[in-house]
């Protein structure tokens, strides 16, 4: 019998709760990463993830769990997991790269009887294209030798009622044979698995959520655009929408898309569709507009400071919540970044406040921390309300501020708030 019951490889947003999971329904779980810092800080119990606490972390490392560099540990594992990001190339072409590395690192470490499972996401056909040629490097073949599937991955950071164990697992196999072995796996930790033909099906599965998601916050945010323009109340007139009881989901505008999925996984799909010759027009149009707002947020602060008479250059601007969604340290893509980029542009003497953040910076320029909530708004020429931290208090900044643009719809507006 193999040592190790499970090998997460990447051991960030996705591979820990992974981990954590296992570990608690008794598997002897390794984490494998690249990173010696994180190695290091796992090891010594010190979590950096947000859904993971210290005591989280220590229990785990009571129970067996441990974190090395060490890619030897793979082949006396009974299953791998692969966990690595799948970012956007500059040209904003799906970059592989961490994947393709991965999958090498087991393919010189791979038994026969192992099933490997590839979590990031990514394009349909990924797992039967890229990652099995190279598995099978090492002589032995998928669906014979060693089982292969797709399972995406739905952690939704900071979700305090879905968390991976009660949130159903998509699973879909290079055969049935390796569909089955999968379901066993991560039946053992997860409550509901959702068992597909093939791999390129949940792959699929992975991207159709967050184009979704991504295509109607776009819906929505081209109609704040506009609905500021007519004088309309877009956020009250979606609160409306919403008591429909069917046919309709609330989504909100917003400063723009951030995250490890939302800004980039419809791409992939872009990426596939445009392989076949043709554009996805939806995703391509969801993307332009989502991409647009940010700027539409400059514009509003302009707008703004105008109304009253003073100039963007010069004035100051404090940024609250610089985190891609509220009450998490996770900044991955927010649309604080090309919002404060394009206001120290024009000049702003700009600063940020954030219960999750202690060091935030604009391509390698630092952005001041205040530390102070009240004295900050007091003193800040515009308040940009970028992310409601449940940490804020909201009234306060309703009642000091002297200019508020809400980018979140949580203030009331009057004389001196506005909402996107």
């Amino acid at each position: 019998m193999t040592e190790i019951d499970l090998a997460v490889i990447g051991l960030g947003y996705v591979g820990m709760p992974l981990a954590k999971e296992a570990v608690a329904a008794g598997l002897r779980v390794v984490g494998v990463d690249v990173d010696p810092r994180k190695v290091e800080a796992l090891n010594a119990g010190q979590s950096y993830i947000d859904d993971l606490t210290d005591a989280d972390l220590e229990h785990m490392l009571a129970n067996g769990f441990s974190a090395t560099l060490d890619e030897s540990v793979l082949a006396r594992s009974n299953t791998i997991v692969i966990c690595v990001p799948t970012p956007l190339d500059e040209d904003h072409r799906p970059d592989l790269s961490s994947v393709e590395g991965a999958t090498g690192t087991v393919a010189r470490n791979l038994s026969k009887g192992t099933l490997v499972v590839l979590e990031s996401t990514t394009w349909p056909g990924t797992t039967d294209e890229v990652a099995r040629p190279i598995l099978e490097g090492s002589g032995l073949v998928a669906g014979e030798d060693f089982h292969l599937a797709f399972s995406p991955e739905r952690i939704d950071p900071g979700n305090p009622k879905f968390g991976l164990r009660n949130t159903p697992k998509v699973v879909g196999g290079y055969t049935d044979t390796c569909r089955d072995r999968a379901t066993a796996f991560y039946g053992q930790f997860i409550e509901q698995v959702v068992p597909v033909s093939g791999t390129r099906e949940a792959e699929m599965a992975k991207l159709l959520e967050n184009t979704y998601r991504h295509v109607n916050i776009a819906l929505v945010n081209e109609m704040a655009i506009f609905c500021d323009e007519l004088g309309i109340d877009l956020w009250e007139s979606i609160e409306a929408a919403a008591t429909k009881p069917f046919g309709f989901q609330k989504f909100l505008p917003g400063p723009g898309v951030g995250g490890h999925c939302i800004p980039v996984d419809p791409s992939y799909l872009s990426y596939t569709v445009r392989k076949l010759g043709y554009p996805f027009r939806f995703v391509e149009l969801a993307q332009e507009i989502n991409e647009r707002m940010p700027s539409y947020v400059v514009a509003r602060v302009q707008r703004l400071l105008n109304r009253h008479k003073k100039a963007v250059n010069g004035a100051k601007v404090v940024m609250l919540g610089v985190t891609y969604k509220p009450d998490i340290a996770d900044d991955r893509e927010t649309p604080a970044l090309p919002v404060a980029r394009a206001l120290l542009e024009l000049g702003a003497e700009l600063s940020f406040i954030d219960p999750y953040v202690l060091e935030w910076s604009v391509d390698g320029t630092p952005v001041p921390r205040e530390e102070d909530l009240a004295e900050a708004v007091v003193d800040a020429d515009v308040t940009l309300l970028l992310q409601q931290h449940a940490a804020f208090d909201l009234d306060m900044v309703e009642a000091k501020a002297r200019l508020v643009l809400d980018t979140r719809g949580v203030l009331t507006e009057g004389e001196r708030v506005e909402r996107l």
